[in-house]
C-alpha cells in the first residue's frame, strides 16, 4: 500500500538525509537496490529522461543553427566592413585623404599616431609576457620580482618595465585621470542641475506670455495693437538647394506689407546663382511683397560682414526691430505675431529666441544623433538660462532683435566666426534682457553628411574660445553683477565650451587606453559606464523618441571630442583653422514629405523667364544663357568622401587598448574600448551618415 502524504511530510522534515538500505536476496536473480530516503520512489521523474534521441538530435541541431545564423551575422558586417576598407584604402575608391593643416595643425594627428605606435609595441610585449606566464598586470599590487626570479634577458626588461611603470607613468595618469574625473563630476552636475531647473519649468509650466486680445482683430484699424516696423535679413552665399523655399516662407509671414521690408543678403560668388536669387525676388516684388535684393561684391567679414552692410542702408532707421533667418529656415506665417509682441511695454527686452525643428531628423543616424543633442540644448539649456537668467547664446538665427540693443551694443563685428554669440554677449554686458520661445518653432535642416556636420561643429566650438580671450576683459570691467559675470566665464565659456571638449578627449579618448597598459592607474567603472550612462540619458529625456539610440549617442559623443578639442585649441590659440568659415551644405528639404520639391523647382527654373514679366531684354538674355550653360555642362560629380586620419588612429589605438583589457580580464573596460573603437572607424572611414540610415 502506498504510504500516507502525511506520514511522508512529517518524515522528510525530521530527516535531512536518509540512511542507504542494503537488501541481499538469496535469489541471484534480484538485483540490489540502494533508498536514499523513504520518499525516493516517489520523486517525480525527470521528464529529460523521456526524450528519446531523436529530440535530442533536433534540438542540437537548433541551437547548432541559431548560433551559425549568429556567426554568420557578424561574418557579414564584418566583411562588409573589411570590403569597405579594401575599396577605400588598397584600390582608392571614393576616397579623398584629408590633406590636413600645415605646422601646428597636424601636432594633434601626430600625438595620436605616438600614442598608436606605443600601445602596439606595449601590447606585442604583454602578449608575449602573457604567454611566458608572468601575468603580474592581473595582480593590482604588483610583485617585482628578485634576482633569484629572473629567469632570462626578456624577463629582465619586463621586470623594468614593471618598476618604471609603477614609479614614473602611473603616478603622472592617475593625477590628469583625477584632475579629469573632477571636471566631469562638475560638468555633470552642471547638466543635473539644468535638467532639475527644466522639470521645474514644466512643472510650474513657467512661460513668457503676451497679451493676445489686442491681436485678435485682423483689421489693423480696429485693433488695438500698433504694428511696429519689421525689418526681415535673410543671409545667404551659394545657397542654391535652399534660396526658394526660405525666400517664400519669409513672403508668406502674416504681417501689415506696408509695415514689413524683407531684404535678401546675397553673398554668392556662383554667377549664376546670383541671377536665380535676383529672379526669385523678382516674382514676390511684382505680387505687393515689399522685398529687395543685395549683393555684396566682396565678401568680408562672412555672415556678420553681411549683416553689418546691410543694417547700414538709410531705410534702416525707419524701422524698429529686425528678424533674423538663415538660408535653411522657414517660419510660419504667425512668426512675428508670436515674437514681437514680447517687445511691447518691455524695453529692456532686446532679443526673442525661437526654437528649430528639424523636418531631416530621421534622415539616418547622425541626424538623429544631432536631433538628441540640439533638442537638449533648445529644450533644457536655453529654455532655463531664458527663464532663470534672461541671458543666453543667441542662436545666429530664428530670433528677432530690438535694433537698439544691436547699435548700443556695437552692432555686427567680424572679429569671430561665432558673430551670433559675440553680439549677444556684448548685449547682456549693456544690462539687455532676452526672452526664450519654446514653443514657437522654426522649420530647418540639420546636416547630414559627416563632413558638414564635422566642419560645422569646428567652427562652433573654435569661435567661442577665440571670442574668450577678446570678452575677458569687457566682462571684468563691465558694470553687471558680480554673479553674472561668474556665469559668463566660469559657466558658459570655460565649463561648457572649454572644460567639456578637454575632459571628454582626455579621459575616454587618451587616458581610458593607458590606463590598459599602466593597471596602477585604473579608472573606476562608474567613470566609464555609470555616470555617462546616466548623464546620456539625461541628454535624451526631452527627444524621448531617441531612447533606442542612448547607446550610439554615448559612443558619438566621445568620438566627436576629437573634432572639437582640436577646435578649441585652434580658437583657444588663434590657430589658423579658428578663422575659417565654411558654409554647411544643405539638401534643401523643406518638410519631410516633400520628396518631389527637385523636380518641381527645376520646372519652375525653366518657366522663369515667361514669369519674369518685369526684366530687361539684357536680363533676359542673361538667364537664357545661363540656362543653356546648365544644360550643356555635364552633370556635377558627386563629392567623394574623406578619410579621417586622426579618428582611424584613434580607433585603431582604442581596439589595441581593448585587446589589453581582454588579457587582463576587464569586461566593462573590454566592451565600452570595442565598441568605442569601431565608433572611431566608422566616423574614419566617413560611414555614419551614410550607410547607418
Amino acid at each position: 500500500m502506498a504510504p500516507r502524504l502525511e506520514f511522508s511530510n512529517f518524515w522528510a522534515k525530521d530527516t535531512n538525509k536518509g540512511t542507504p538500505v542494503v537488501v541481499t536476496m538469496e535469489n541471484p536473480n534480484f538485483s540490489v537496490v540502494e533508498i536514499d530516503g523513504p520518499d525516493a520512489a516517489f520523486r517525480p521523474v525527470d521528464k529529460s529522461r523521456g526524450k528519446n534521441a531523436k529530440q535530442v538530435t533536433w534540438v542540437l541541431l537548433l541551437k547548432v543553427h541559431r548560433a551559425v545564423s549568429c556567426i554568420s551575422w557578424l561574418a557579414t558586417i564584418f566583411w562588409a566592413l573589411l570590403g569597405t576598407i579594401k575599396k577605400r584604402l588598397i584600390y582608392r575608391e571614393g576616397v579623398a585623404m584629408e590633406s590636413g593643416k600645415l605646422g601646428k595643425q597636424r601636432l594633434l594627428f601626430t600625438v595620436i599616431r605616438v600614442f598608436l605606435v606605443t600601445s602596439l609595441a606595449i601590447l606585442a610585449f604583454e602578449v608575449v609576457a602573457y604567454f611566458k606566464g608572468w601575468h603580474y598586470f592581473r595582480n593590482p599590487s604588483l610583485h617585482i620580482p628578485g634576482t633569484s626570479d629572473i629567469q632570462s634577458l626578456l624577463h629582465m626588461v619586463y621586470v623594468a618595465w614593471l618598476t618604471f611603470r609603477a614609479d614614473y607613468i602611473a603616478p603622472a595618469i592617475q593625477a590628469l585621470s583625477k584632475f579629469c574625473v573632477v571636471l566631469f563630476l562638475i560638468q555633470s552636475i552642471d547638466r543635473m542641475i539644468l535638467s532639475v531647473g527644466c522639470l521645474w519649468i514644466k512643472f510650474k509650466k513657467i512661460k513668457p506670455r503676451i497679451d493676445w486680445d489686442s491681436l485678435k482683430s485682423d483689421d489693423v484699424e480696429k485693433s488695438g495693437y500698433e504694428y511696429p516696423m519689421v525689418l526681415i535679413q535673410v543671409p545667404m552665399c551659394n545657397e542654391k538647394e535652399v534660396y526658394e523655399q526660405s525666400i517664400s516662407a519669409v513672403c508668406q509671414i502674416d504681417w501689415p506689407k506696408e509695415r514689413l521690408l524683407i531684404q535678401v543678403l546675397d553673398d554668392s560668388d556662383d554667377e549664376s546663382i546670383q541671377w536665380l536669387i535676383k529672379t526669385e525676388v523678382a516674382n514676390w516684388s511684382q505680387r505687393g511683397i515689399n522685398i529687395i535684393y543685395q549683393h555684396r561684391v566682396v565678401r568680408t567679414g562672412y555672415k556678420a560682414g553681411n549683416l553689418k552692410s546691410a543694417m547700414s542702408c538709410d531705410y534702416v532707421k525707419d524701422y524698429e526691430f529686425v528678424a533674423i533667418f538663415d538660408a535653411d529656415f522657414q517660419p510660419n506665417p504667425d512668426f512675428l505675431k508670436q515674437t514681437v509682441p514680447h517687445f511691447k511695454d518691455n524695453p529692456e527686452l532686446g532679443l526673442v529666441q525661437a526654437r528649430w525643428a528639424f523636418v531631416n531628423k530621421d534622415e539616418n543616424l547622425l541626424t538623429r544623433l544631432q536631433n538628441v543633442n540640439l533638442c537638449f540644448h533648445f529644450e533644457v539649456e536655453q529654455q532655463v538660462n531664458g527663464v532663470f537668467l534672461n541671458f543666453f547664446g543667441f542662436n545666429g538665427t530664428a530670433g528677432v532683435w530690438r535694433i537698439k540693443a544691436l547699435e548700443e551694443s556695437g552692432g555686427w563685428l567680424e572679429r569671430t566666426t561665432v558673430e551670433d554669440m559675440d553680439i549677444a554677449v556684448r548685449a547682456h554686458l549693456n544690462g539687455w534682457k532676452f526672452i526664450y520661445l519654446n514653443d514657437v518653432k522654426v522649420l530647418c535642416e540639420v546636416p547630414e553628411s559627416y563632413e558638414a556636420y564635422r566642419k560645422q561643429q569646428h567652427r562652433w566650438h573654435s569661435g567661442p574660445m577665440q571670442l574668450f580671450r577678446l570678452c575677458l576683459p569687457a566682462i571684468i570691467t563691465s558694470k553687471i553683477t558680480a554673479w553674472k559675470k561668474a556665469n559668463l566665464i566660469l559657466l558658459f565659456f570655460l565649463l561648457r565650451k572649454l572644460i567639456l571638449p578637454f575632459y571628454s578627449f582626455t579621459l575616454f579618448c587618451i587616458i581610458l587606453p593607458l590606463t590598459m597598459f599602466v593597471p596602477e592607474a585604473e579608472l573606476p567603472a562608474w567613470v566609464i559606464c555609470y555616470v555617462p550612462v546616466f548623464m546620456s540619458f539625461l541628454n535624451i529625456l526631452p527627444s524621448p523618441k531617441s531612447f533606442p539610440f542612448i547607446v550610439p549617442y554615448l559612443l558619438f559623443e566621445n568620438t566627436m571630442s576629437v573634432t572639437k578639442f582640436n577646435a578649441m585649441v585652434s580658437g583657444l590659440f588663434q590657430l589658423g583653422s579658428s578663422y575659417e568659415w565654411v558654409i554647411t551644405k544643405k539638401t534643401g528639404r523643406s518638410s519631410e514629405s516633400d520628396l518631389l520639391a527637385a523636380a518641381e523647382r527645376e520646372s519652375k527654373m525653366v518657366n522663369q523667364l515667361q514669369v519674369h514679366r518685369g526684366a530687361s531684354e539684357s536680363e533676359l538674355s542673361e538667364l537664357n544663357r545661363i540656362m543653356e550653360q546648365k544644360e550643356v555642362a555635364p552633370k556635377p560629380i558627386k563629392k567623394a568622401n574623406k578619410i579621417y586620419r586622426k579618428e582611424l588612429a584613434l580607433a585603431f589605438l582604442l581596439l589595441t587598448a581593448s585587446v589589453r583589457s581582454l588579457l587582463s580580464a576587464q569586461g566593462v573596460h573590454f566592451y565600452f574600448l570595442l565598441f568605442q573603437g569601431v565608433t572611431f572607424l566608422l566616423v574614419g572611414l566617413d560611414l555614419i551618415g551614410e550607410q547607418m540610415s
